[in-house]
């Protein structure tokens, strides 16, 4: 987790080949970490994209994490996955993935479910939605509040924030806490994401107001 951007891939927001044309804008912009997110059960075409963006990722010294997925962040050789609360275990996810693997836990709004999580071994916990959100219009909202208790109560534990997050707002987020700002539509639907990707990482070195 080199800087605060962490971009998530949608299916319908790149479709086909601008799923790579896209992230690899991100990448060149300084993405380090990428999340392929797809719920389809397309198993075929999901195992081709998540290798070819690992290529992608690779080429670019970033990491890929798989949504939800175990066996396919398996098969891929993937550098992690991320879990919502109705997915696999993290502890069984693991002792599939392996030590070194990458996995960060969905927390809602929630520092009981961070606490478990972490109890789990996760190597990240995230939280939101903090604001109105494109990718999960339904997600409960959490307080920004929740950041800086999370922070107090987890300090060793990276804090990812998840949910309509923009350029305009990401930074009360960073300033509050948080670590990463999990990004999709407001990436991956600028003109060029490349250019709004140095954006999203220059909010971490931007004074305070």
């Amino acid at each position: 987790m080199n800087n605060n951007l962490y971009a998530i891939t949608d299916s319908q927001l790149l479709p086909g080949d601008t799923l790579f044309a896209g992230v690899s804008a991100a990448l060149k912009g300084g993405c380090k970490l990428v999340q392929y997110r797809d719920k389809s059960a397309d198993h075929a075409r999901r195992l081709f994209e998540a290798k070819r963006l690992l290529d992608l990722c690779n080429q670019h010294q970033a990491q890929l994490l798989i949504n939800d997925d175990v066996s396919l962040a398996q098969e891929v050789g993937a550098h992690g996955v991320h879990l919502g609360q109705g997915d696999t275990n993290p502890v069984a996810a693991r002792i599939i993935l392996g030590s070194r693997a990458i996995i960060g836990v969905t927390c809602h709004d929630s520092l009981a479910l961070a606490q478990q999580a972490i109890k789990d071994c996760a190597n990240y916990i995230a939280f939101g939605r903090f604001f109105s959100s494109n990718t999960k219009p339904d997600a409960r909202p959490a307080p920004i509040s929740l950041i800086s208790d999370a922070r107090k109560a987890f300090s060793d534990t990276p804090i990812v924030v998840i949910g309509g997050i923009t350029l305009d707002n990401g930074k009360q987020l960073l300033d509050a806490g948080a670590d990463m700002l999990a990004v999709c539509h407001s990436l991956f639907s600028a003109e060029d994401i490349t250019a709004q990707a140095k954006k999203f990482i220059e909010l971490s070195f931007t004074d305070q107001d």
